[in-house]
């Protein structure tokens, strides 16, 4: 499975003031320990929600030169501003990159998904749409399907595409980890070739042992058939429940994975 970690996101405070006071050490820091956990990807989000486009432009160009001056890793380049978006892909100068994200609406797709065609990137796609997130399994399929048919147009492989499935908090509406779980395995019986991705932790949102929660719908979702996830690689509970599903799902041959995991203290 695919881990993408989560921890450069500029919504948390104390990466907001590293990315506005431009502190490199504390940013590689980061970077580092979320890659040294096992982080396929790592997400750089620098919206901080003060300053212009240009501003958010500058910051990510920074963060994205910074990390890959020190660090072979492939980067998430995660904004909901396509200018943005493209400042950081053109930042990565070739290497490696995925865009996180579109959504299913027109003028995200016709703005987005050519920067994935463009820079040869890996490209998230969230299955909702103009009216927010479905809240069926069959209407985020009509949303990813609205996705596919926009990558097709623009030459966009569906082996690049990741569809982001979509999690809404259960304490909210108990059956909504169903529905999540649901899309996964419709998408990956309609579109083979594509991948699917999931920010896990909105399941627990307002529950108490919020880990415990992740952890068990982390491996229900493996079942369904996800293949990747944004989540903290320094959670060793979760990074645990990865090892722990794909062996059970029989994606881990001679368990290999799992004993290493097992002996590094996973």
């Amino acid at each position: 499975m695919l881990v993408i970690g989560e921890k450069i996101n500029a919504t948390r405070s104390s990466i907001k003031d590293i990315i506005q006071n431009r502190d490199t050490s504390a940013l590689l820091q980061m970077a580092h320990k979320q890659a040294a956990a096992g982080a396929g990807y790592i997400d750089v989000n620098v919206g901080t929600g003060v300053g212009s486009v240009e501003d958010e432009m500058d910051s990510m160009r920074w963060a994205v030169r910074t990390i890959q001056q020190d660090l072979e890793t492939p980067l998430c380049i995660d904004s909901a501003d396509p200018k943005v978006l493209e400042a950081g892909l053109q930042a990565r100068a070739g290497r490696p990159a995925m865009i996180n994200s579109t959504k299913a609406e027109k003028e995200g797709l016709k703005k987005v998904v050519p920067l994935a065609k463009k820079y040869d990137s890996l490209l998230v796609g969230l299955t909702m749409d103009e009216s927010g997130i479905p809240k069926t399994a069959q209407d985020r399929l009509r949303a990813g399907e609205k996705i596919a048919v926009a990558c097709a147009e623009h030459g966009v492989p569906l082996k690049n595409v990741y569809f982001d499935t979509l999690v809404m908090p259960i304490s909210t509406d108990v059956k909504q980890g169903l529905v999540t779980l649901e899309t996964i395995t419709k998408i990956k019986e309609k579109y083979p070739d594509a991948k699917t991705v999931l920010g896990l932790s909105n399941i627990s949102y307002g529950l108490p042992q919020r880990g415990r929660v992740n952890a068990a719908f982390l491996q229900m979702a493996i079942y369904a058939g996800l293949d990747g996830a944004i989540i903290d690689p320094l959670d060793k509970e979760l990074m645990g429940a990865i090892k722990t599903g794909e062996v059970l799902v029989g994606k881990d041959r001679h368990c290999r994975k799992y004993m290493r995991a097992f002996r590094a203290g996973c």
